[in-house]
């Protein structure tokens, strides 16, 4: 893996993350046709250009000449060509389609892949599926080549496939330039300004594709002064970052503030039923596409956390995301409206205000009554991107409404890049889960919706200005495993990390390729549970530092406005969620989950605490009791990390050495803040309890 200087016109000095050049090898060591026109055929030519330069291989963009091939990469709309070869390996592919079955069509991001002979063939409906086509054959290496590969089709589960920056163009004063980043400033805004060099958003792009994400929104969801200008006045910097990502088939989203009207516009009001709002936000809309033409949308955050929004004027969240989707639907646009809406002033002494309610008492009753042009974006969880959550039962509820799962790559509640967290695993999870009980239909079917209608998913971007483009290196594998996800929902976590490994560390160019490989694995595929083992236990959640989010604080948001309650006391920990005796919370999934969550005897343990209120003896179904298993998970995740960091020292002088310095200096941190956790954790469960530790450890 290289950090190095790059050719002329490549781009910026920065880390390839997952696409350096050595993943290129197979590729570029070929003679490579391209049979098409269109921008992104022109990205493709240039990835292959770029490739064959540096390997030795060959490349021709028709029209062509009657030359040996060994890839052909070819719209299926194109002209014939005067090549037996080309039109072989064509045909070859349109056979193995019809094969294949279904309707014959692949859209317009889909692909085929075949062999005719000694060919490989990559066939497309549309430019964007030659796109994606191309960075499988990366990712595949020398297998694309391999003749008995049989015939593969490739089109995404989830038409939309978002990320969100929650970048300020003006720092804000305390948040900074990137609000909840771990990476650095904005590669997009600086002090109040766009940065105006775009090579490394041009970069970013190219990532992007090549895992698979279709579209970003680039400014905070907190919408202030300078950022709400970004619709109007400074439209011309969303329009610059949109050119420059344009090439790799990423569509540019814009947060606006439901105000606009107002702050921008003069209006004395911005009821969304006021017919001078309707005008303003239409005329606002048409102006946005008038210069960027395949804009992609609104995301809006509203009546949340202090921003503003339809409940001001007496309306709902219909009547609100239905005003601007009424504005940005003659251009084809969406409205992202997010569904995280709750209050932010409550009473810690009242257990019957349940934060975790609020998404579903806001939006259920609102199911059928938004536009098609509304993609209502839920949190995976019903609180906020803890370690540990349920389901938002809002996933179950709205069957009437296009719905998206936000995701959080940037880890906030989980490390903050500053920890080894691989994600994939729990997004997997919440993405298999079935709302209607086993067996039934997933969370991943409620996303993707009929005929891939559904509202997609949705996630916090986690990259900043920093080398390593996460600040973490490893951190980069929970980008790549979004964008991934994203695309087939129903993928294997382990097997997409095997792939960025691979692409990551090419194995022509590592010392011991087996060896890094298993090491990886080790540290990384069950890292988010050890995360979960020395943080906060049983799906409890919040027991952080308040403010800055790191480190164990475990009362520090418990007597506080935001609802992020344990409710620890001597006799017992949790928050009783039930029908019975509690908030209710239980009563909004579907019958079969219900139940399984109403009983503190049927409910999971993991996520026990989120859904009762019980005694430190209570009995898990592992068999420990509760404070028992508090003490067992932090001595434990304290050693996995203490063994992570060991094993990341077997690859000293295997590796580029400033990923293995930064990993290494991460790793030391981790063991520094999980020890923390630890001490912090049990100590304050024991002298809360009074309950020894049955086996005797230091307990503070």
């Amino acid at each position: 893996m290289f950090v190095e200087e790059p050719m002329e016109g490549e781009g910026p000095r920065v880390h390839p993350a997952w696409l350096p050049p050595e993943a290129f090898r197979s590729l570029g060591a070929r003679r490579i046709l391209l049979h098409g026109e269109g921008l992104l055929i022109d990205t493709v030519l240039d990835e292959v250009s770029r490739a064959c330069a540096r390997y030795g291989g060959l490349v021709w963009h028709s029209p062509s000449w009657n030359v040996d091939v060994d890839l052909v990469l070819a719209l299926r709309g194109a002209d014939e060509l005067p090549n037996p070869a080309v039109e072989a390996a064509r045909a070859a592919g349109e056979a193995a389609l019809a094969e294949l079955g279904d309707d014959g069509t692949l859209g317009d991001e889909g692909f085929v892949l075949a062999r005719a002979g000694d060919v490989t063939v990559v066939l497309s409906d549309a430019p964007a599926g030659l796109l994606y086509g191309l960075f499988h054959v990366v990712r595949l290496c020398a297998a694309a080549f391999d003749p008995t590969r049989p015939a593969e089709r490739h089109r995404p589960a989830l038409r939309r496939r978002m990320l969100n920056h929650w970048d300020n163009v003006a720092a804000h004063p305390v948040m900074g330039q990137v609000e909840r980043g771990y990476a650095g400033g904005s590669i997009f805004w600086q002090d109040g300004r766009s940065r105006g060099d775009l090579a490394r958003v041009r970069e970013y792009g190219r990532l992007l594709a090549s895992c698979g994400v279709n579209a970003i929104s680039v400014n905070n969801v907190n919408v202030a002064h300078t950022e709400a200008l970004l619709l109007t006045e400074r439209l011309g910097d969303v329009a610059e970052i949109a050119d420059a990502l344009r090439p790799y088939g990423i569509r540019v989203h814009l947060s606006v503030s439901f105000a606009a009207p107002v702050i921008l516009g003069g209006l004395p009001t911005a009821d969304p039923l006021d017919e001078k709002v309707r005008l303003w936000w239409a005329a606002t809309t048409r102006r946005v596409y008038d210069r960027i033409p395949d804009f992609g949308g609104y995301l809006v955050k509203a009546d949340s956390e202090g921003q503003p929004g339809p409940f001001t004027y007496g309306r709902d969240h219909a009547d609100g995301a239905n005003l601007l989707a009424e504005a940005l639907a003659p251009h084809g646009g969406v409205v992202h409206w997010r569904a995280f809406v709750y209050n932010h002033h409550q009473d810690w002494r009242d257990r019957s205000t349940d934060r975790a309610r609020a998404a579903y008492d806001h939006f259920a009753p609102l199911d059928g009554r938004f536009r098609t042009n509304v993609v209502v974006q839920v949190k995976f969880g019903p609180v906020d991107f803890q370690t540990r959550e349920p389901v938002s039962p809002v996933l179950a509820a709205m069957p009437a409404t296009r719905l998206a799962v936000e995701l959080q790559v940037t880890q906030e509640y989980t490390g903050q890049q500053r920890h080894v967290c691989h994600l994939g695993p729990w997004w997997s999870e919440v993405l298999r889960f079935a709302p209607w009980g086993p067996g039934g239909r997933t969370i991943a079917d409620v996303i993707t919706g009929e005929a891939a209608a559904g509202g997609g998913l949705v996630a916090v971007a986690n990259v900043g200005d920093d080398l390593f483009w996460t600040g973490h290196p490893l951190a980069q594998a929970n980008l790549y495993t979004f964008g991934r996800l994203a695309w087939d929902p129903r993928r294997d976590p382990t097997e997409i990390l095997d792939e960025w490994i691979t692409l990551t560390f090419p194995p022509s160019a590592t010392a011991d390729a087996e060896l890094v490989r298993r090491t990886l694995h080790e540290i990384m595929d069950d890292s988010w549970r050890t995360y979960e083992r020395y943080t906060a236990p049983l799906g409890v959640g919040f027991m952080v530092n308040p403010g800055d989010h790191y480190g164990p604080g475990v009362d520090g948001y418990e007597y506080t406005r935001w609802g992020t309650y344990h409710f620890a006391d001597r006799d017992g920990v949790g928050v009783d969620r039930s029908r019975a005796s509690g908030t209710g919370f239980t009563g909004q999934y579907p019958p079969y989950w219900a139940q399984v969550y109403e009983s503190p005897e049927s409910c999971p343990d993991e996520l026990l605490l989120f859904f009762h209120h019980v005694p430190y003896g209570h009995v898990l179904h592992s068999g420990s009791t509760v404070i028992q298993h508090i003490y067992d998970t932090h001595f434990a995740g304290v050693e996995e990390v203490t063994a992570m960091r060991r094993r990341w020292q077997r690859l000293n002088g295997m590796i580029d050495p400033s990923v293995y310095q930064r990993v290494a200096e991460r790793l030391d941190e981790q063991v520094r803040c999980a020890t923390e956790w630890r001490d912090q954790i049990n100590t304050y469960f024991f002298r809360k309890s009074g309950v020894p530790d049955e086996r005797g450890r230091d307990i503070y």
